[in-house]
């Protein structure tokens, strides 16, 4: 077994249970992409045992802390059947659930979902990699299921030295799945759809959007970054008269429409616009639109903390133009997604913008990522999704 030395002082974040250590806090050591390692302190104390990777700023991650335990396929089973069990607990309403959410699961770099019979996921380390038909065999075995697709095609393989990957793992089939959320039917495509096919991780936004536009009476709705409808689905169910839904994919709207159909409501309702979304509010506003509620959830702005000041205009512009097309007592359900953004920075961030559109409001609920995407206790980088809905006060 290799050892990997960390320099004096850097082992405070190992006993804390911080999964990850930087090039920068390593003194000596080296081994071959994803291999096992012992981690020790500057005086040769046991620290933990993780996975190397030389291309990588973070250099290590932490599989597991006890010195006696040990990173085999045993290891990963236990691990896996783990996280499914602790899913199986979890009141989700839904046929599709996020079984191994990386670090907060004990498995940095691994992501998997379930979608009906199918499992989709990501390995993102070289580690995972290494481990990749263990992870696989355990996948199965501890679910029930047949069929496995991989979706390693992020960017963010390349830097752990990794090139893309795409494919079944386990078994083959139609890469085409039709999900049960809530009371909805919704598609997907394993093999084209973002992240792993879906975004799972909104499934109780969405539902609390969906009471939301019942309970205050929601005549028209504005969803932007729609992606595949998701909350057009959950604001038609709350009754919404008409919903507009704004994307720069035409196969993702085109998905949006099916949905719309698919779950029995009329076409005249929905509306779908292939276009910028900035562009698209300024438009609108200048036209004199107004929407009883609005929907802003956009792509990763701030993938890291050193993009967050450019994020910080982004969020603030589009939040800004969405408070000015609110109409009073309406309802902004506004979210980030970047890592780089935190819960705090994002509130100040929409305060802002609210100050900048001369418009306060009331901050109804915070919402997050579903329960079956945890962050721990010592791994707060864990929280990635934050959203604010709040209810516009008058003009």
């Amino acid at each position: 077994m290799k050892t990997i030395t960390l320099r004096p002082g850097k082992e405070r974040s190992l006993q804390r249970r911080h999964p990850w250590v930087f090039e920068s806090s390593i003194a000596s050591g080296k081994a071959d992409p994803g291999e096992t390692v012992r981690v020790q302190t500057s005086d040769g104390r046991f620290a933990g045992w993780a996975s190397y990777s030389p291309s990588s700023a973070i250099r290590l991650r932490m599989w597991s802390f006890d010195e006696a335990e040990r990173i085999d396929r045993a290891f990963f089973e236990r691990r896996i059947a783990r996280a499914v069990a602790l899913r199986a607990r979890m009141p989700i309403a839904s046929d599709g659930v996020r079984l191994i959410h990386g670090e907060a699961d004990g498995l940095p770099g691994l992501v998997v979902d379930r979608y009906a019979d199918v499992l989709s996921a990501q390995f993102l380390s070289v580690g995972v990699e290494r481990w990749k038909a263990t992870i696989a065999d355990a996948l199965l075995s501890a679910t029930g299921l047949q069929r496995l697709y991989e979706r390693s095609d992020t960017s963010n393989r390349a830097l752990e030295g990794l090139e893309p990957a795409a494919g079944w793992l386990r078994g083959d089939g139609s890469t085409e799945l039709t999900l049960r959320e809530h009371d909805w039917h919704l598609t997907l495509d394993v093999a084209e759809g973002h992240k792993t096919g879906f975004y799972l991780d909104q499934r109780d936004s969405r539902k609390l959007f969906a009471d939301t536009v019942r309970q205050f009476g929601c005549r028209r709705v504005l969803n932007c970054y729609c992606y595949t409808g998701g909350f057009s689905i959950a604001a038609l169910s709350g009754g919404a008269e008409h919903v507009l839904s704004i994307d720069s994919s035409a196969p993702a709207l085109a998905r949006a429409t099916a949905h719309v159909a698919l779950n029995g409501f009329a076409a005249a309702r929905h509306e779908v616009r292939d276009a910028d979304v900035n562009r698209s509010l300024r438009a609108m506003l200048e036209r004199g639109e107004r929407f009883d509620a609005i929907v802003l959830d956009p792509p990763k702005f701030a993938p890291t903390a050193a993009h967050a000041e450019r994020a910080a205009r982004a969020y603030k512009d589009i939040n800004r133009l969405a408070f000015m097309l609110l109409a009073p007592g309406g309802v902004l359900f506004t979210f980030s997604c970047s890592g780089g953004i935190s819960a705090d920075l994002f509130h100040k961030i929409v305060a802002g913008a609210g100050l900048d559109a001369g418009i306060d409001g009331i901050v109804y609920a915070r919402t997050g990522a579903a329960p079956d995407h945890p962050m721990t206790v010592t791994f707060p980088e864990g929280e990635y999704l934050k959203g604010l809905m709040i209810i516009k006060g008058s003009d």
